[in-house]
């Protein structure tokens, strides 16, 4: 897992192009604390960050291809993982090619220069690469299927810059502008393949490329989901799920570095953990895990409609059954209320972060990095096997809208702090409303299929596409903040094409969310995890944090020339903040004016003299 930036223009660069790249790489330093690289010529220039997870000692980048006179053929900035690339290699050493190191890194490089771009297609994995063809002057910039790495570029001129994070565009280019309906966006809670919060920075969107050369740059559709007739019976659902499972897990144990697992006591990461384990068990190795906890919880957890159990007693029970090497992060509320700490989440997030989740997640992979390299985590189950409330809610499903309604840190309460003229500017519902219209007509349907089915194919189809890229942006860039690789198996494509096509009734076989995931794995838990209802990501429940929030908040109110203001009433933050401490949504709205504001100040700081 790395960090990419380039420029390319096939027209011809300035001569200073190649200190504006490295320039832009050194500004995801963070994604890359083992190594950087610059490679540049008159018409490219790429950069890297080398976080070493595969054979440390070799696999420099940007990694060229040379011919018989020692002459750049095709160079290449990749980041991420390709889980098949041992049977990758095998292909292309019977085909001839040869391999200097053991990465995964000079695989993809040769399956590009055998393949084309039509070499996508055989990679498995989370990733985002730059590949140019020297001689032909072309660019592939490719992302990986459902958007695990981000990809972010400009158009400039004939050509384009791009970067893992919009940060390495940021210094560049034009000041920074925020995008009007890059804003609805995030303040609707709803994503838009492609868009971002900044006018004229674009993501590559999932299972997408970008062709860049001479006819200008062009956009390609390599994946997409497709529906499909489901003819498994029960048994076999379960069998084939578990079997991709088996499967998926054992690939993403492959590190030359120290790896482990993020375990909440949870279905999702206790099955993942529980296959990880499993699949060591002929070698004596006992898995590292980690969880999250909060100082005093134990006292203050007060539990409710989301979360009615703590996380605490179920990841006991999965270390003891599982004999996994276990270690809990206890943070405390001067660690989730530290300025530094905030600074630090907004920065990695490139946008106003969701308050105390985004900074205990932070917190959290900067414990877990002092002891590993790599984690796996269970992202993705819920929108694989339809494991949020909602996907069991009529009312939510039958309305013409997203079953969802707000992501992390963006609630009403935060949305109330608008004000009027801005609120009436975005005109939020109405946003969302086309949002969601437009969104619909991008589902294909299974002709014959029960409008049940159908509506249910809709509601999976809108989580992979507007809500997970959200959670997976999310974790990749707290976690590659602190050099930190996160694995997300259940996002493998295999598995996902597999289960957006089973019907909604096996689904729901045992009359529960998950129904085939538990079943899958059941075997290989204890049976309180087993049974566990489904509760998110915790939060903590310290009185302390609150006190200090409040504190900060009214810091800010106290200033009339925030940059918030230009968005945020002022005398509404003060309304707030004579509610009761213990208002969850008065929480969620002091994190949210902070965080704005913050993130403000630091766009503002990010603009060149």
């Amino acid at each position: 897992m790395c960090g990419i930036a380039g420029w390319v223009d096939p027209d011809g660069l300035p001569p200073d192009a190649g200190g504006v790249v490295d320039a832009m790489a050194e500004a995801l330093a963070a994604r890359g604390p083992d190594g950087h690289g610059l490679w540049s010529d008159s018409h490219a220039a790429l950069g890297h960050r080398r976080l070493a997870v595969l054979d440390p000692e070799h696999g420099r980048q940007p990694m060229i291809s040379t011919d018989d006179d020692n002459r750049p053929r095709a160079v290449l900035a990749y980041t991420g993982e390709v889980f098949n690339h041992r049977e990758l290699r095998h292909t292309l050493e019977l085909l001839g090619h040869k391999f200097a190191t053991r990465t995964d890194t000079e695989v993809v490089l040769h399956a590009c220069l055998e393949w084309g771009p039509g070499a996508v297609h055989r990679l498995r994995g989370m990733f985002a690469f730059a590949y140019w063809d020297v001689a032909a002057r072309r660019l592939l910039l490719v992302r990986d299927r459902l958007g695990i790495k981000p990809l972010c570029y400009r158009i400039d001129g004939a050509g384009i810059r791009f970067g893992s994070e919009p940060k390495a565009l940021l210094g560049t280019g034009p000041a920074p502008e925020i995008d009007p309906d890059g804003l609805r966006d995030f303040l609707s809670s709803v994503r838009t393949p492609g868009r971002t919060l900044l006018r004229g920075i674009h993501e590559v969107r999932p299972g997408t490329m970008l062709i860049v050369d001479s006819r200008g740059v062009r956009e390609q559709r390599y994946w997409r989901l497709e529906p499909a007739p489901h003819t498994d019976d029960l048994a076999t659902t379960v069998d084939t799920v578990r079997g991709l499972l088996d499967d998926i897990t054992v690939g993403h144990l492959h590190a030359d570095v120290r790896l482990g697992s993020l375990l909440s006591g949870g279905l999702d990461s206790s099955a993942l953990t529980a296959l990880g384990q499993h699949s060591l068990r002929t070698t004596g190795t006992a898995l590292p895990t980690f969880s999250v906890d909060f100082a005093g919880n134990t006292a203050d957890f007060r539990p409710d409609a989301l979360r009615p159990t703590p996380d605490a007693p179920y990841v006991r029970a999965m270390a003891d059954h599982c004999g996994l090497d276990h270690r809990d992060i206890v943070l405390d509320a001067a660690a989730l209320t530290d300025p530094a700490v905030r600074g630090a989440v907004v920065a990695a997030r490139d946008l106003p972060a969701a308050g105390d989740m985004d900074s205990s997640l932070y917190l959290l992979f900067r414990a877990v990095r002092e002891q590993a390299t790599v984690v796996l985590s269970g992202e993705c189950a819920d929108e694989v096997f339809g494991g949020y409330s909602w996907f069991h809610d009529p009312q939510a499903i039958s309305r013409p809208d997203y079953p969802w309604r707000y992501f992390a840190g963006r609630s009403g309460a935060c949305l109330a702090l608008l004000r009027d003229d801005v609120a009436a500017e975005l005109d939020l519902t109405a946003h969302r409303a086309d949002h969601y219209r437009q969104a619909l007509t991008e589902i294909p349907s299974l002709p014959g299929e029960s409008a049940t089915q159908r509506r249910m194919r809709e509601v999976f189809w809108l989580h992979y596409t507007h809500w997970l890229p959200d959670l997976l942006d999310r974790k990749d860039r707290l976690s590659m903040a602190v050099g930190l690789e996160v694995r997300v198996p259940f996002c493998d494509h295999r598995l996902v094409e597999y289960a957006c096509n089973i019907p909604w009734q096996l689904h729901t076989f045992d009359g529960r969310e998950k129904s085939l995931l538990r079943a899958a794995v059941a075997d290989l838990l204890p049976p309180s995890v087993a049974a566990r209802v489904k509760a998110p990501y915790p939060i903590t429940h310290d009185p302390a944090y609150d006190l200090a929030l409040r504190a900060q908040a009214a810091d800010l109110a106290a200033q009339p020339a925030a940059p918030v203001w230009d968005y945020l009433d002022r005398n509404r933050l003060r309304e707030r903040l004579t509610r009761p401490l213990a208002d969850r949504a008065t929480r969620a709205a002091l994190d949210f004016a902070l965080n704005f504001d913050l993130w403000l100040q630091q766009l503002t700081a990010s603009r060149r003299p």
